[in-house]
């Protein structure tokens, strides 16, 4: 069986050190704040990033371009590796795009006609993101191939249910997401959002609740119309900044469901830099999405 490795970018938010444990490649998105440009090779601390955005800075994205995919990929080729890459949400960015551009580009090219090189869509996002790849992971693992890991991934990816909700309506108006009044009036009343990613990978507003506490309990609320006939023996959390709240999800879901697996994470600069300070998201693997 030829040797593969799995790629993914860091729109997936998941921890260094498991990146490390299990050899992920991740291609890299950027964000400029301050005047000053940072990506995963040049980081900021998680949590001055955040707090500059609590002071007012406001912080700028880019996605990954076909020459740093085509770049990537063929590092990997190169070393007789075939690829897997299992890429940010095509509703969210053009990320996925970029990758399938490189990908064609090296066929076309002929250079690695022995290797595979397959690009995947998530339709996901944050940890979302990185809970696929962990399946995808653990499949590798397993022994599968890398065909057999990509008919999973594609079979399985609308089962990987994101609900979250933000504390400040004004970062998703700058995202276009609620009108401007909308943002004033909620802010005004203390309304929070509760939103999915929808079948298309894009973020859509599905309720809203008054209060922190609520908007909390709503995602696990929604988790349990989603699970029945899913097995779930890890859930992810991510979080904008808020630590204790990310802890306080888990205590609902381990409360309520019996789960005691968890992986909880920042929710990283780039996709902070639209949600805000005080987004909190849980992930797990359910229907409907």
């Amino acid at each position: 069986m030829n040797t593969y490795v799995i790629m993914t970018d860091n729109m997936a938010d998941l921890p260094e050190s498991y990146i490390r444990e299990h050899e992920l490649e991740v291609l890299s998105l950027s964000y400029i704040l301050d005047g000053e440009t940072y990506d995963r090779n040049h980081p900021l601390e998680v949590g001055e990033f955040y707090n500059r955005m609590r002071g007012g800075s406001m912080p700028t994205t880019s996605q990954v371009n076909p020459e740093q995919a085509k770049e990537a990929f063929t590092s990997c080729l190169e070393q007789g590796k075939d690829v897997l890459y299992i890429a940010f949400s095509s509703g969210l960015s053009g990320t996925y795009n970029s990758g399938k551009i490189a990908a064609e580009e090296i066929e076309e090219e002929g250079r690695f006609p022995d290797r595979k090189l397959v690009v995947l869509d998530s339709l996901s996002a944050s940890l979302g993101e990185g809970l696929l790849v962990h399946k995808a992971v653990q499949l590798k693992e397993a022994g599968k191939s890398l065909e057999e890991v990509a008919s999973w991934v594609e079979e399985h990816k609308l089962n990987l249910c994101h609900n979250f909700t933000v504390d400040d309506l004004f970062h998703l108006h700058r995202g276009g997401r609620v009108s401007r009044a909308t943002a004033i009036l909620g802010t005004m009343i203390n309304i929070k959002p509760i939103l999915h990613v929808d079948n298309e990978g894009c973020l859509i507003a599905i309720g809203k609740v008054r209060g922190r506490k609520k908007s909390l309990s709503a995602l696990v609320d929604r988790m349990g119309e989603q699970i029945k006939g899913f097995e779930n023996p890890e859930v992810f959390i991510s979080h904008g900044d808020c630590l204790e709240d990310a802890e306080y999800v888990q205590k609902l879901v381990r409360e309520r469901f019996g789960v005691e697996n968890f992986l909880i994470n920042h929710v990283g600069p780039t996709i902070g830099a639209h949600s805000g300070p005080g987004t909190m998201a849980l992930f797990f693997m359910g229907n409907p999405r």
